[in-house]
């Protein structure tokens, strides 16, 4: 069942209008959350990044404003807006704005 945060069902929705950025923060919103995985929806503010860390599933990162430059496993990938990458299990990534950036997660879980 749907949590009232996430985005609306049978609704179109623009998804950079839904989390807005902060001056030094990094903001996120599940849009959508079950079992098999998750759709969140992250706004960078300049300079702000996550540290490097693994997770147990592949996710997809789509840089839907700015750009990115997300690390894995120790290579660099300058992403802009429009592109998306794969960070597939286990294998560590990190991610930086140089410039304000939007991007949406997806992240998939497998048994």
């Amino acid at each position: 069942m749907a949590n009232p945060s996430e985005m609306p069902g049978a609704t179109t929705v623009a998804p950079l209008t839904l989390a807005a950025y902060q001056d030094g923060a990094v903001v996120s919103r599940i849009l959508l959350r079950r079992g098999g995985g998750t759709v969140t929806l992250f706004a960078f503010d300049e300079g702000q990044s996550l540290s490097e860390h693994t997770a147990p599933f592949d996710a997809v990162a789509h840089v839907l404003e700015g750009e990115a430059l997300i690390t894995i496993a120790g290579v660099p990938l300058t992403v802009p807006a429009g592109d998306i990458v794969l960070m597939p299990a286990n294998q560590p990534h990190a991610v930086a704005a140089p410039k304000r950036f939007k991007m949406l997660l997806t992240m998939i879980r497998s048994i």
